[in-house]
């Protein structure tokens, strides 16, 4: 079975925060794999500029990182959400030795000549939307200015919404695992044999890489206090 892995990128922390358009693009990737009949097997998430390059985007990095190790094939949901900036769109198509697929182009195969005609027109777009984005951004910002508005001033206020999402981030990572979590122990698992089956399943560690006993139980920790009524919609199924 296929393994599949989805990139999810927002342009601002508030929008990372309240959700604003990951669910979308969540649906969009997850509907691509069912419909491939794929195995989901991890996501990333990003909240970062759509033209900043690889230095920035430390989350795509991972991803990429994990389907070379994996096998996996990277999935997201709107082209733009990879990149809003044509030269590193192209670098990452054609240096990332992964196979990229978009959830909005299901049939666009970037290896074949239409497929990258197609790709590379609709990433030049995404620049152009970009670059418009930023001038209406500037010019408002300019305007507030000039009205006397005291722009950046939340001080504290972001760091307390930053930590609250971080919690909120860490419980529904945990919560996509519950399912495997209670299968492995229904089955008797000790905690070092459960370390083993998630590495040896390819499941990525809450940030990356392998899982070490001390994830896995600060994993278990979060299970516990969230109590067994907390669902979520994107939990982790294993096929046989």
């Amino acid at each position: 079975m296929k393994k599949y892995v989805g990139y999810l990128r927002v342009s601002t922390q508030r929008q990372g925060q309240s959700g604003l358009g990951l669910e979308a693009q969540r649906t969009a990737v997850q509907t691509f794999v069912s419909a491939r009949g794929g195995l989901y097997v991890d996501e990333f998430q990003e909240v970062e500029s759509g033209r900043k390059g690889m230095k920035q985007r430390v989350e795509l990095e991972r991803a990429l990182a994990h389907c070379r190790q994996h096998d996996c094939d990277l999935v997201i949901g709107k082209l733009d959400r990879l990149a809003r900036d044509v030269r590193f769109f192209l670098e990452v198509i054609d240096t990332s030795k992964v196979t990229i697929c978009f959830a909005d182009l299901p049939d666009v195969n970037p290896a074949t000549p239409e497929g990258r005609m197609v790709l590379v027109s609709m990433a030049n777009f995404a620049e152009f939307e970009g670059r418009r984005i930023s001038q209406r951004t500037k010019a408002a910002l300019a305007a507030a200015k000039a009205r006397g508005a005291v722009l950046g001033g939340a001080g504290g206020a972001n760091l307390s919404s930053l930590n609250s999402s971080r919690q909120d981030a860490a419980a529904a990572f945990a919560a996509r695992f519950r399912s495997v979590i209670t299968g492995f122990q229904a089955q008797g698992m000790s905690q070092r044999k459960m370390v083993a089956e998630l590495n040896g399943l390819g499941l990525s560690a809450p940030r990356g890489g392998v899982w070490s006993l001390r994830q896995l139980q600060i994993l278990l920790g979060r299970l516990a206090n969230s109590g067994p009524s907390v669902e979520c919609k994107d939990s982790i199924t294993l096929q046989p």
